[in-house]
């Protein structure tokens, strides 16, 4: 595995790591659209990057350092959200970048990234149906307690499998893509920087 033979890309995936978990604790509510607990935030933007520039490992790496430091410095999931955000952070930048490393094009990138968000959006489904709400529940968050937050903002969902397919599947999707939407803007000017040589014309 040539990523981590390479000093420069670990450490630079270490900095984007720290990076995403301050991105990590600038997030926000969506009030009426989406329960309290589940909050907006773009901290899986240096993943991607990093994915782009240094394959899926560097993406994989980021997501991890990121949600350990989120973790060091307080969580206040008690690990869950933590495991959650690198599990999903991984589906997204672990196809993108596998499928960017073999079409280094802006076409590559968009694949990419669209495959990473589909990917992510619906493991989340089986992610929170089998590991993070049955954890959530050890905590003393209860199906019904989580169950009764979302129909406080839709009624009419009568299960949490029907709950999670109907916010946060979408959620995750839109909260991914708008990522995506910020590294096609920015990271054609970063990739110098970020792979510490001249940008390929033909590459995104």
């Amino acid at each position: 595995m040539s990523f981590f033979k390479n000093t420069r890309n670990l450490v630079a995936s270490g900095i984007l790591g720290a990076i995403g978990s301050v991105l990590m604790l600038i997030n926000f509510n969506i009030p009426s659209i989406m329960p309290v607990f589940i909050k907006f935030d773009v901290s899986e933007l240096p993943a991607i990057l990093a994915s782009f520039a240094y394959g899926p490992l560097g993406g994989v790496m980021v997501c991890l350092v990121k949600n350990v430091l989120n973790l060091v410095l307080g969580s206040d999931t008690a690990g869950v959200g933590e495991l959650s955000n690198f599990i999903l952070g991984c589906a997204y930048v672990i196809p993108a970048g596998l499928i960017y490393q073999k079409h280094r094009t802006f076409k590559g990138a968009i694949v990419g990234a669209l495959t990473g968000c589909f990917t992510s959006a619906i493991l989340c489904w089986f992610t929170n149906n089998f590991i993070v709400y049955p954890l959530y529940g050890l905590l003393g968050w209860t199906e019904e307690l989580i169950l009764s937050m979302y129909q406080a903002i839709f009624p009419f969902v009568n299960t949490l499998e029907e709950a999670i397919f109907v916010f946060n599947v979408p959620f995750t999707f839109i909260k991914l893509f708008v990522t995506a939407i910020i590294t096609f803007l920015i990271y054609k000017r970063l990739s110098p920087l970020l792979r510490g040589k001249k940008q390929n014309k033909k590459e995104a």
